[in-house]
């Protein structure tokens, strides 16, 4: 008996199969298009989603050797706040704004003046960003009437493939929670915004526990992913929320950082508590016992993969391109010898809330090389991080050790800045399988191997003990003002500097 998550992300689906005990059988990953049709917007096909999931679940099953048959459940994880919109058919009306698309800005003003910032606040647990669906949602309807008046439902990308699977309209709570739509107290579709906003409640699905049951999967699916017909699909979850079940964090105390495309840090938190505000999320998690903060970096090992690309092509044909900069940047001292990066490359969410951010070197001299610039980016992301743990100890997260995921955090350098930075020790999870793990770990549950989500996340293990160094974080938190006072600076500076490129 097996059990299929399925992780749709933003540069490809992941679908990886575990038996009983947890233990990964076989995964694999498709890649799927990014579309950037003007400054600041990023979209992507749905079709272009469903293709990869199926190349991904029949190259999982084959390097698994298994047959369909032997999945008893399917879960899936993905990227949050994607406003993919559906006619009266089912059919896909414009492709899906994405969650690091910056186009909504305005609309943002619009909810919260609509809402009211402190009514928002209350009953999202966050405050009105570009990145959520809600504000996608008022730009189409400006600026696409016609696309607008075709909208039968809105479902988020991780709705659509378990559309696409079974047929069946269904939300969970942990990726509703991202919309600005949704009670996270209630757990339940906020009708007072919904009204608020003059958008129908029609166009939500109803909505589904993560590790409850949504449908079975499609002949048509079935046939097109090598599955069983009727194999039971559960309700799944949005990626961090995933992520950290499948890295075993959901109690209060333990605190997950992911260095991924995006960063994030997380801890979850009891049902009563708050947000802290500073655009730190309050999120539903997939366990209906707590709720979780987070705080986000938009571009953390997508800084880096900009930086390779733009500053080292030459390092493409290398067996591995990020372990040459890495070895660059460690000949540097901690501090890159003055040079701060801010990885605002598509704007930022924690702290600042800011669409119009963007990216900056800054001290650069005719000292620096591409090692400190390597160095520098790591770092900046870094601190980025830091500015998000530092927030949610603050709100009363207690952090003694920060467990790490996502790609970034396999490399030993990366992981020796993120201890520094934090000045706490930081532990790798050996099995680190991202959303995918979490979301089979959901199936799992669902179809009755484990008794709740807790049980299955509590198979997570930590190793490779990170302590910080003393002295590095004397250096990181004394570049941590500067590269705070940096941001207040040139915040003035963005909108000018947007208009100027009229973007």
């Amino acid at each position: 008996m097996a059990f299929l998550g399925l992780d749709l992300g933003t540069t490809g689906v992941r679908a990886l199969l575990i038996d009983g005990h947890g233990a990964v059988l076989g995964a694999a990953t498709a890649e799927h298009p990014l579309h950037s049709p003007a400054p600041g917007w990023m979209e992507q096909d749905p079709e272009d989603w469903w293709r990869a999931t199926a190349q991904a679940v029949r190259a999982s099953l084959e390097r698994a050797g298994l047959p369909g048959e032997a999945v008893a459940a399917v879960a899936v994880s993905g990227q949050m706040h994607g406003a993919t919109l559906l006619d009266a058919t089912g059919r896909v009306i414009r492709p899906c704004i994405l969650w690091n698309d910056q186009r909504s800005v305005a609309q943002c003003e619009e909810i919260t003046r609509q809402v009211g910032g402190e009514r928002l606040l209350a009953i999202t647990g966050n405050t009105a960003l570009a990145g959520f669906t809600a504000p996608k949602l008022l730009w189409v309807r400006e600026h696409e009437p016609d696309r607008w008046a075709r909208v039968a439902q809105v479902l988020l990308p991780r709705d659509y493939l378990n559309y696409r699977l079974t047929g069946i309209l269904a939300g969970e709570p942990s990726d509703a929670a991202g919309t600005l739509l949704f009670d996270v107290r209630t757990r339940q579709w906020s009708l007072e915004i919904i009204h608020a906003l003059n958008l129908d409640p029609a166009f939500l699905p109803p909505i589904t526990p993560s590790a409850g049951f949504v449908g079975g999967i499609s002949a048509d699916s079935a046939r097109l992913l090598g599955l069983r017909e009727g194999t039971p699909v559960m309700g799944g979850g949005a990626d961090n929320a995933c992520a950290a079940a499948g890295n075993g964090v959901l109690e209060p105390g333990q605190v997950l950082c992911s260095v991924g495309t995006s960063g994030t840090v997380i801890a979850p938190v009891s049902l009563e508590v708050g947000t802290p505000g500073h655009n730190v999320h309050l999120f539903s998690h997939v366990s209906p016992r707590v709720n979780y903060l987070m705080g986000v970096v938009l571009s953390a090992g997508g800084a880096l993969r900009w930086f390779r690309d733009t500053c080292a092509p030459e390092l493409m044909g290398a067996a591995d391109p990020y372990d040459v900069l890495t070895v660059e940047a460690a000949l540097t001292p901690p501090g890159a010898e003055g040079l701060i990066f801010l990885p605002y490359l598509t704007g930022e969410r924690t702290p600042h809330g800011s669409a119009e951010a963007r990216g900056v070197f800054f001290g650069l001299s005719p000292r620096h090389g591409r090692g400190h610039l390597a160095r520098a980016v790591i770092e900046g992301v870094s601190l980025a991080l830091g500015q998000s743990l530092t927030l949610l100890r603050d709100a009363g997260v207690h952090a003694d050790v920060v467990r790490l995921t996502g790609g970034g955090a396999r490399s030993p350098f990366w992981q020796q800045i993120l201890a520094d930075v934090f000045s706490c020790p930081v532990t790798l999870q050996p099995r680190d399988e991202g959303p995918a793990y979490g979301a089979a770990l959901l199936a799992a549950v669902g179809a009755g191997a484990f008794p709740d989500i807790e049980a299955a996340g509590g198979m997570a293990l930590t190793s490779a003990r990170i302590e910080p160094r003393p002295m590095a974080s004397a250096v990181y938190q004394r570049t941590a003002e500067l590269y705070a006072d940096l941001y207040l600076a040139l915040e003035p500076l963005y909108r000018r500097r947007m208009a100027l490129e009229g973007e």
